[in-house]
Parts: structure tokens; sequence; C-alpha cells
């Protein structure tokens, strides 16, 4: 064989061991569906908090309008739980508390949020019932308070449960003090007696939930406002808990 056609057949194994490592016996299987590796993990939001096996509990929906959002899913069972963060949080501020309701035997979504709260609270109740929660109920903090309160007055079918943990009535173009007259489900409202308008706040909204069956206000000693109180006063988160419990 000369040097030319020598080169030619080096030439052609080589090509048919390239297509052999790139698609190899199996792989084809493989590569229709999600991949596994290191590296395709690495791509997921892990929100300045996340790591290990959380980081496989990251997730994106859309919401009710059909944007993307961010969030936290962990859990199984008929009760799906929705969990809204303060205005200088994200769903790290949850984290823990989804973790511990899952164990209790819910479905949770931590959502963070982009700025179209009830939105965004709407469309992961639609994802909590398309994997068989018959049930949701909504707990926020501060702004997700608020918009815990508003989606609870519009979400279908409706809610069985709201928590307002240092809800404010209002918040931007969220009106907590227009939609909880409407509400039907038991509501909580929680705050700190030192938080200022916030308590207030806690106070008027509970007197404007004249619908609401077995409705609950609690002020609690402290200054502590949204996720602080509940992580520096756990009683409160425990009673937070009964709450949802007895009522869903």
């Amino acid at each position: 064989m000369n040097s030319a056609m020598r080169a030619a057949v080096m030439l052609v194994g080589t090509g048919m061991l390239a297509l052999v490592a790139c698609g190899g016996d199996g792989d084809g299987g493989r590569a229709a569906g999600p991949s596994t590796t290191p590296e395709a993990e690495a791509t997921a939001n892990d929100f300045g908090c996340l790591s290990g096996k959380q980081l496989k509990k990251s997730i994106t929906f859309k919401d009710s309008a059909g944007a993307d959002v961010d969030g936290y899913e962990t859990g199984t069972g008929a009760t799906g739980v929705i969990l809204s963060h303060q205005s200088d949080n994200n769903i790290c501020s949850w984290v823990a508390g989804a973790e511990e309701l899952a164990s209790d035997g819910y479905r949770v979504i931590a959502v963070d949020s982009n700025g179209s709260e009830v939105e965004e609270i709407q469309g992961a109740a639609e994802r909590l019932r398309g994997e068989g929660a018959g049930k949701i109920v909504l707990i926020g903090a501060s702004k997700g308070g608020t918009a815990s309160l508003v989606a609870a007055s519009e979400v279908r079918p409706a809610v069985v449960a709201v928590v307002s943990v240092s809800g404010p009535g209002l918040y931007q173009d969220m009106d907590a003090t227009a939609a909880v007259p409407k509400l039907t489900m038991p509501a909580y409202f929680i705050a700190a007696k030192g938080d200022g308008e916030f308590a207030s706040d806690a106070q008027e909204l509970a007197k404007l939930a004249k619908k609401s069956p077995g409705k609950k206000l609690e002020l609690v000693d402290g200054a502590q406002h949204g996720n602080d109180l509940l992580n520096q006063q756990p009683s409160v988160w425990d009673e937070v808990k009964a709450f949802i419990a007895k009522h869903s």
C-alpha cells in the first residue's frame, strides 16, 4: 500500500472513532431525556443558598400570565403550601420552613418573586394541583403576606387557608384591604407589637375579614418582622403549623 492510500485509510479510521465517541451504542436514548451530569446540575438556580440534593428541588414554572418563575419545591401529599417571601429576601428565607412542612406531609413551593406576586402564586397553585394537591394553603411574610391575602381572594378553586406574617395592607399595586373582606376561608394575621404600622395593619385587616370563618389575629411581643419573627419566636411558627393543619 503506497503512502497516499495509507493516509486515506488512517483518516477514515479516525473519523469512525470520533463518531463512536460522540454517539456510541446506547447514548442516543439518554440524549432524548434530561442530562444528569454534574455540569447540568450546576445550571440549576441555587439562589445563593442551595447545594447538593437541594439543587434538584430548584424549579422553574409558569405564572398565570405565562411568565417564567423560579422556586423551590419539596414534599408530597394531598395539601399544597405556597410560601411567599418579603421584599428584602428570596426563597432562601423559606427553605428550612419548606422542608419542615414537607416532613409534616405537605407538598410545598417557595416562590422566588420577580415582581408579579399574585400571578406567581396562582401559577404555583396550578402546578401543585396538577401534581395532586387537592387543597392549597398560602403563607407569606411582609409583602408576601399581602400577596397571599390578595391571591387568596382570586385563586380558583379557592384556597383552604391563608396566613399573613407582618403583611402590610397595601404594597405597590396589591391592596389587601380590598381583598380581605372577600375572604371566605380561615385567615391568620400575625405581627409583632413593636413593628409599627405592620402591627396596626394586622389589626385592621383582621377587622375587615368579616366573612372569614375561624379567622385569627395574633400580636406578639417584640419588634421582629416577617421571617425574622418566625425564626426568633419558634412558638409562633408552631402555631402557624397548627393553624394550617386544623384547616387543611
